[in-house]
């Protein structure tokens, strides 16, 4: 599903990413962990195009980024349809309704009409526990209800694979726990997501992970060994 191949990104002399290799299978859950500035979260900006690298190779299905090369607009569109993203601070159109802010990407980015689009919108946000919230702005919604409108609108173009920045690290445990449990709830449904969290105990129900630290990957491994298990 997503393959990172040898992936180098580097501000200057540093190398924020050093030689990064990691796959995401279809239907599974792929945590990265580790303490801040490891690069985590850089590594999910690559694979989704919103920070350019130097060298390796991101492939997401059938699109494939290379490193020193910039995306053409083609390969962007074509990769906006098939990854989404949900950011830690929820990045939702604040003059837009939770319903305008899920169907604005099969709106806008893929150009289908309101009344195509808005049912499906409206069942997203039934999903995620938001169905009497759809006429609420983001100014009106708690942190926790905005990052699910956030999750919504990430599933509103039918991804192949969502991305999750560190998507409760700027809500209170109660808020927090609704998030997961939206989250837990996809991945018993099969979707693919690869997710930086500092939350242990969701590592621990993801397939993979993968502890990085300085821009590397230090182990990887299903969650229930130790890294000392295997060398690397």
């Amino acid at each position: 599903m997503i393959r990172v191949s040898n992936l180098v990104k580097h501000h200057g002399p540093a190398r924020i990413l050093d030689g990064i290799s990691i796959e995401a299978r279809a239907g599974e859950v792929t945590a990265l962990v580790g303490p801040s500035g490891g690069g985590k979260s850089t590594l999910l900006r690559c694979i989704n195009a919103l920070e350019p690298f130097q060298e390796g190779e991101i492939t997401v299905g059938e699109v494939t980024l290379t490193g020193g090369r910039p995306a053409p607009h083609g390969t962007l569109l074509r990769l906006r349809r098939v990854v989404g993203m949900v950011f830690q601070q929820f990045n939702l159109f604040p003059h837009m309704t939770a319903l305008e802010n899920v169907m604005a990407g099969p709106r806008h980015a893929l150009g289908r009409p309101r009344a195509e689009v808005e049912p499906r919108a409206r069942e997203l946000l039934a999903r995620v526990g938001l169905k009497d919230k759809c006429d609420a702005r983001p100014g009106q919604l708690s942190g926790g209800q905005q990052q699910r409108v956030a999750i919504a609108r990430a599933l509103a173009v039918n991804p192949v694979a969502i991305l999750f920045d560190e998507p409760t690290s700027a809500l209170d445990p109660a808020m927090a726990r609704e998030v997961l449990t939206v989250m837990r709830d996809l991945a018993r449904d099969g979707q693919t997501m690869i997710v930086v969290t500092h939350d242990m105990g969701f590592a621990a129900q993801a397939h993979v992970v993968h502890l990085m630290e300085r821009g590397r990957v230090m182990w990887s491994g299903p969650p229930g060994e130790r890294p000392g298990d295997h060398a690397q």
